[in-house]
């Protein structure tokens, strides 16, 4: 309900587009990738097989027996233009906001961007990053494989960090 999709748009056999999704003109979606409801794709996004865009953060309090209790994870994912994602990678949906993935920013495949993160323009996250919640990346950030970034850490602008660096 409510899917605006651009034009030149190629959603390749098993694509799933869940509510109220908007999808750029020229955008790339290969087989099996889930836009969860509320994502947002600029033009010429392309994402590859098996890539979950929206999914709930993994949000988490104990309650008053000591056992896990969701917290609802009501947010939205926008990727701007020119954004490529990996295979089997995920952004998951912000608790309450916006998670963001900047303008020509590269995921490669294996790739976890966790709730309200925001990645800025033109960055690199390469095989098996992962992002926890609410972290911000300036622009041009580069993370190389295996990098882990702790949640609610904020990376400056054209930071480099190597592989397996946490």
């Amino acid at each position: 309900n409510d899917v605006c999709i651009g034009d030149h748009v190629h959603l390749y056999p098993g694509v799933v587009v869940g509510d109220r999704c908007r999808i750029g003109s020229y955008t790339t979606i290969y087989p099996n990738v889930t836009l969860y409801q509320d994502t947002e794709l600029g033009s010429r996004v392309i994402l590859h097989a098996g890539v979950v865009i929206g999914a709930d953060g993994f949000g988490y309090t104990v309650d008053e027996k000591g056992e896990h209790y969701k917290i609802s994870q009501i947010g939205r994912v926008v990727i701007e233009d020119d954004v490529e994602i990996g295979a089997n990678s995920c952004v998951d949906r912000a608790s309450m906001e916006t998670t963001l993935i900047k303008a020509g920013t590269k995921i490669d495949n294996l790739v976890q961007v966790a709730h309200n993160c925001t990645v800025g323009e033109h960055s690199i996250l390469v095989a098996q990053v992962g992002l926890a919640g609410s972290c911000i990346l300036g622009h041009h950030v580069v993370l190389a494989g295996q990098v882990g970034v702790a949640d609610h850490v904020t990376l400056g602008d054209q930071v480099t960090l190597t592989a397996k660096t946490g």
